[in-house]
Parts: C-alpha cells; sequence; structure tokens
C-alpha cells in the first residue's frame, strides 16, 4: 500500500466492493482509479469508452485492480453564445475538485485520469497535484477535419459560415452542408484550440505517453497508447512514484515553451499557472511573455495556418517533432522527467518528417513565439494576444473604441452591420467575476472573419477566447470590468491604440479624466446563482488563472 489506511477502513470500504462481485482476493491488489469524463454529449470525451477494457485488463494482469470513475466531462464548442458558456471556465475547478474527492474518498492506490477537453484536462491535472498519488494521464486523440467542396472544415467554420449567411454571401443550404461536414469523427477538434493545447501540456509535463497528444482519436496507436499507460500506472505504484516527485519548475518553463513555438491557446495563460500552483510552481503572465521573447514560432495549424490540420501536425511528427527541434536549439530542458521518461527521451524517440509544417529552429515561422501579454492604462496587470493568429499588417492598430456590456450584444452589432471597419470593440463585464464564469468571445470574432473582416476590426475584452480563434483578439484584461478596471470606464469614440510589437494596450484617455469617470461609475451586477454565484465570490482575476484554487 502507497498510503497507510488501516485495516478497518479498508475492510469497510472493501464490504462495498463485495456488493459489486469484487472478490476478497482481488480487493487486496492495490486500486486504480481509471477517472474519466466519458460521456455521449462531447466527441472529445466519447471514444474514452472503447479503452476501459483494455485498460482494466493491462492493470489486472500486472498484479492491480482497476475501477471506472466517471465524472463531468464539459465541451466549450457546445455551449458559446449561451447562458451555458459561462459554466465552462468554472467546470476546470469543478473537475478538479472531483478528481480530488474521488482519490481521497475511495482510498485510491493509483489513477490513470482520462480526458481530452479544453477545461477538463487542466481541471484533472489540477486534482492529481492536490493527492499526489502515482497518476498518469491519457487523453482522447483529435478528430479527422471535416471537408466541404474540397475546403478543410472544423466546428469554427461553423460560425463563420452563420455570419457569410447572414450577411447573404452564401445560402443556407451551404451553411447547413458546413454544419454537417465539420465535425466528422470522435475527438479533439483537429486545430490548435485549448483542447490540443491542454492535451499537450499534460505531455510536455509528462504525465502522458509519448506520442498522446497528436495521435488520431480511435486508432491502432491510439489503443496501443492506452495500454502504455495502463501499464505505467501499475509501475508508478509498485515504484511509489508520485507527480510531485519529478515535476519540477523546469517541466512547466518547457510547457509555455512549446506553447510558445505551437501557437496555443491563449487560454494556456489561465490553465498552466493554475496547474502549477497547486504543486507549488509559480508560472505567471510574466512568465510567458518572457519566454515568448525566446523562443521561435516552429509550427502553425489552423487557426494560425489557412490549412493545417492536427492530421498534417501528425503525420509531420507531432509533438515530439517540435520537442526535438526546440531542444537540439537548446530551448528546453532535456533532463525534465516524467512518468514515461524525459524530454530527451521523447526527442530521440521522434523525427521530423515534413520541416514546412514543422519548421526547425533556426528557420522559424516567427523569431518570438506565438503569444504575447500587453500592458497598459487598458490593461494595468495583463491582457493576452495570439499573435500567430493576426495578420502582421495588424500588430499595429488603433481606433474609435465600440463599446460592449455583453458579447451578445456585440454579436448582434456585427450582424446588423452596425460596428464599421477600424473600430475597436470593447466587450466588457465578460470577465471571471464579471460574468461570471468568463465566457469566451469566440462567437463575436468568428462572425467579424466569416464577413471578412479579420484585419479591420480588433477586439479588447475581460473575456477569454477559443484557442480556433482568429483575427485581431485581445482579452484576459486584468483588472476586469467588474472590479473597476479602466475597461470599465472606456467610452464610445475614445481612441485605442494597440501595438503588438511593443506589447502595449493604451486608451487615449488620461488619468484625471479616469478618475473623474470612475467617480459616477458603478459596477454592471449580471445575475448569478448556486454555482457561479459561489465562483464568482471566490475566483482570482484572470492574471491569476481565474480559479478558485489558488494560495
Amino acid at each position: 500500500m502507497i498510503r497507510d489506511w488501516n485495516e478497518e477502513s479498508l475492510d469497510h470500504r472493501n464490504a462495498l466492493l463485495y456488493a459489486m462481485g469484487v472478490t476478497e482476493q482481488d480487493a487486496q491488489r492495490p486500486i486504480i482509479g481509471l477517472v474519466n469524463s466519458w460521456n455521449e454529449m462531447n466527441p472529445g470525451h466519447f471514444p474514452l469508452k472503447d479503452v476501459i477494457g483494455e485498460m482494466k485488463r493491462e492493470i489486472y494482469e500486472a498484479g492491480a485492480l482497476a475501477l471506472e470513475l466517471p465524472i463531468t466531462g464539459i465541451c466549450d464548442g457546445i455551449c458559446s453564445n449561451t447562458p451555458g458558456d459561462r459554466y465552462t471556465l468554472p467546470a476546470r475547478d469543478l473537475v478538479s475538485t472531483e478528481v480530488e474527492t474521488v482519490a481521497e474518498l475511495n482510498m485510491l492506490e493509483g489513477m490513470v485520469i482520462m480526458a481530452t477537453c479544453d477545461k477538463v484536462v487542466p481541471g484533472m491535472l489540477m486534482g492529481a497535484l492536490r493527492v499526489n498519488i502515482p497518476t498518469v494521464m491519457f487523453t482522447g486523440g483529435y478528430m479527422a477535419p471535416g471537408e466541404l467542396d474540397g475546403k478543410m472544415l472544423t466546428l469554427t467554420h461553423t460560425k463563420q459560415a452563420y455570419a457569410a449567411y447572414i450577411a447573404g454571401d452564401v445560402t443556407r443550404e451551404h451553411y447547413k452542408n458546413v454544419v454537417r461536414c465539420a465535425c466528422p469523427t470522435p475527438g479533439a477538434c483537429p486545430f490548435m484550440g485549448t483542447a490540443n493545447t491542454m492535451c499537450a501540456t499534460a505531455e510536455v509535463l509528462g504525465f502522458s505517453p509519448f506520442g498522446n497528444a497528436s495521435v488520431r482519436s480511435q486508432t491502432p496507436a491510439w489503443h496501443a497508447l492506452a495500454v502504455q499507460a495502463a501499464r505505467t500506472v501499475v509501475q508508478a505504484v509498485r515504484e511509489h512514484k508520485r507527480p510531485l516527485d519529478f515535476l519540477t519548475q523546469a517541466n512547466f518553463d518547457n510547457v509555455v515553451r512549446y506553447m510558445m513555438a505551437t501557437g496555443g491557446s491563449t487560454n494556456s495563460l489561465l490553465h498552466i499557472p493554475a496547474i502549477a500552483r497547486q504543486g507549488g510552481f509559480d508560472i505567471t503572465p510574466e512568465t510567458f511573455d518572457r519566454i515568448s521573447r525566446e523562443v521561435p514560432v516552429l509550427s502553425t495549424i489552423y487557426p494560425n495556418h489557412p490549412s493545417y490540420t492536427m492530421a498534417d501536425f501528425s503525420a509531420a511528427g507531432g509533438l515530439g517533432a517540435v520537442v526535438k527541434e526546440l531542444l537540439a536549439a537548446g530551448k528546453l530542458d532535456g533532463a525534465a522527467q516524467g512518468m514515461f521518461g524525459t524530454i530527451a527521451d521523447m526527442a530521440a524517440a521522434s523525427q521530423n518528417n515534413d520541416t514546412q509544417v514543422i519548421r526547425p529552429a533556426h528557420d522559424p515561422i516567427n523569431a518570438q513565439g506565438g503569444l504575447a501579454v500587453l500592458h497598459g492604462n487598458i490593461a494595468a496587470d495583463s491582457a493576452i494576444v495570439k499573435f500567430s493568429a493576426v495578420d502582421k499588417a495588424a500588430w499595429l492598430f488603433s481606433g474609435p473604441a465600440r463599446v460592449f456590456d455583453s458579447q451578445d450584444d456585440a454579436w448582434h452589432a456585427i450582424l446588423k452591420d452596425e460596428i464599421a471597419s477600424g473600430d475597436v470593440v470593447v466587450i466588457r463585464y465578460e470577465g471571471p467575476k464579471g460574468s461570471p464564469g468568463m465566457p469566451h468571445m469566440e462567437t463575436f470574432m468568428a462572425a467579424v472573419l466569416g464577413k471578412g473582416l479579420g484585419t479591420q476590426i480588433a477586439l479588447v475584452s475581460d473575456g477569454r477566447f477559443s484557442g480556433a480563434t482568429g483575427g485581431l483578439a485581445i482579452g484576459h484584461v486584468s483588472p476586469e470590468a467588474y472590479e473597476g478596471g479602466n475597461i470599465a470606464l472606456i467610452e464610445n469614440g475614445d481612441r485605442i491604440v494597440i501595438d503588438i510589437a511593443a506589447r502595449s494596450l493604451t486608451v487615449d484617455v488620461t488619468d484625471a479624466e479616469f478618475a473623474r469617470r470612475r467617480e459616477g461609475w458603478q459596477p454592471i451586477v449580471k445575475p448569478a446563482t448556486g454555482w457561479l454565484k459561489l465562483y464568482r465570490q471566490n475566483t482570482t482575476s484572470a492574471h491569476r488563472g481565474a480559479t478558485v484554487y489558488w494560495d
């Protein structure tokens, strides 16, 4: 036994296991929880059911007993621009609590945590670090890209097609065909969104088998990795190998470096600091900004590239090939350990098969990483932009503010052509406390792109973005409007200046004028009950991970 449970407590638990057919002999084995997010609503989690039986057999043959423990599995894509979107980020902290609860309550000796999508992967990792028992992670792989009329499709194209349909640029039948063809198989949406960014986080941190984050779901290779994960967790239980035995600051720095090289999701600035904090490590927006200046962009897939998807990335060598290029250039710590070996081991087992999809470090796509942290009188703490998804022509942008207190209002305005080229749209009161829940502004930006205005309109928001968001979209403005940040005091017509190269986000309003406006300011308080009310009362700012688990 790894943990020192007393005999009476174990017997009490085992009596309940006997009720479900577990034999007395099997109950003496180390019990491994298959903590998984399988459900029939979300394609990212749906494939996990396929490997449960294989994992149970492998774990049993290795001398332990695997028992399935399903927990929450949500998908951001299913609820964008609906009231349900306010629940997606708080669901991360809910999932972390579930992992902690099922591990402690059931006296687990080890876990295989199994998830695929945006908030569930980081939530599971957060819970695993708090429990700190032998744990590996297995992620669900990516879905095949869609196709229509010879063009690549993903889920995000459905929103762009809807905006084009409303504008009269495409027919209703074309729009519906996009919807029908966008998601042809289970798995994570096949772009460099938050789901694939977080699956990569699990692998680079050392929790997942080499290749797991860039394998097609439900393939033989994916099944083989599931068996490897099962075998490894039993070995870790035997060796008493816990996550905090191998994790160091270098593991987390490596993750940020990988994110920069691949133009990962802006949501990583919420999730990676929150994960790190659970283990006593410190990752801040300043960490991202420092590393962004040191690590080049080596690979861009959609939305950073118009046509490359995870299928192209995987064929080129996937995550391991990026790691190999970064390590060869001295941009990673190769000695960083994981459950499946070191970063150097991962690089040695990998090959770059296509230097157009994954560039060598001496011939990068961009000399600096794909994310930038901005500061200025709009964002005294920080704001985030995924500049690898922004045309360089728009890296310096200025224009009059068009202010909205919700994404929905802004979305209707863009569909009605009430927002003009050159405007800087401000969407506020969508932050962690203001909404509450910090929903993503993907729907608005998809409409901007659907109307062909990607470099002609900028967005500044205290909300966040889907990893699939393209265009000049700046989010995570902190302090947020609800907490009295200057974004709450911006008025229509104020001139906003965005300078990505200078890392600045400013508005032409003096401190004295801000002070005058603040005298009459009252926050807009959007209704919240239950879990959302609790989240609002306890969450940190986006600058510190927007989590109820920080200090």
